[in-house]
């Protein structure tokens, strides 16, 4: 087994941080990472001269501002969001219900932006939340469009499963990613959680690829997808046109 280098260490001290773990002192920095004391010590340290961390008061560790300057480069973060918040906006005032904007990430989506009203159905997304691809509307709608030998390898994986309603066969994530590609809306129903449902659709880039998928979330009880469909698309649309596709 190959040592671990120390672009591999600072990157563990990085990830020792996630949604669950926002705010760490360094005996757990050390362990989350699988350092020595020592090691994460001296990685912590240069992690914060740098900016990468930030160390309060109480000498708890929080992720640092530099790293926010960097990842507002990347152009399927900040960039994109901010080319898609006015259609996402008028896609809220629509309907004042959950509007979610994600992009791909591996085997996973991953939200860059969520608007939401005071009475909308609860959700288990925040920015930069992390889900399984099969399991959302975004994700159905990403992978449906998406590279097709990436497609064959994800339905033939684990399926992991969050409710009953959870699609975990790969032959029904076939057919369901099948009618996605015909109908160009993506439905995911009571996947998460048993009382909501989504209806996603794709936005493209200047090439005509599928960049990105926006969606909305409304209690399961409450859902109308023919009249939701085309207002999704609609906001999927403006997005792609406003990233450069032409049609």
């Amino acid at each position: 087994m190959t040592a671990p280098t120390a672009p591999d260490r600072l990157l563990s001290v990085l990830a020792a941080f996630d949604h669950e773990h926002p705010a760490l002192c360094l005996t757990d920095i050390s362990r989350r990472a699988g350092l020595s004391l020592t090691t994460a010590h001296r990685l912590v340290g240069a992690l914060t001269e740098w900016g990468a961390l930030e160390r309060d008061e109480l000498g708890v560790y929080h992720v640092g501002l530099r790293l926010w300057e960097l990842a507002a480069l990347a152009p399927r973060g900040l960039a994109l969001r901010q080319i898609a918040l006015p259609y996402l906006e008028d896609l809220y005032e629509a309907t004042h219900e959950n509007v979610q904007l994600a992009v791909r990430d591996g085997r996973d989506v991953v939200y860059i932006e969520w608007l939401s009203g005071r009475s909308a159905v609860g959700v288990h997304i925040r920015v930069g939340a992390r889900w399984p691809l099969h399991a959302t509307g975004v994700g159905l709608a990403l992978l449906a469009h998406g590279d097709p030998v990436f497609r064959k390898e994800y339905c033939e994986g684990d399926l992991a499963s969050f409710t009953p309603y959870t699609i975990t066969e790969p032959e029904r994530l076939r057919r369901v990613l099948a009618d996605v590609r015909r109908s160009g809306v993506a439905v995911s129903d009571r996947q998460v959680t048993e009382d909501a449902l989504s209806v996603a659709a794709p936005v493209r880039g200047a090439d005509g690829a599928v960049t990105a998928a926006v969606s909305i979330v409304v209690p399961h009880a409450d859902a109308q997808v023919p009249v939701l469909g085309p207002a999704v698309r609609m906001a999927a649309r403006g997005i792609s046109r406003a990233l450069g596709w032409q049609p």
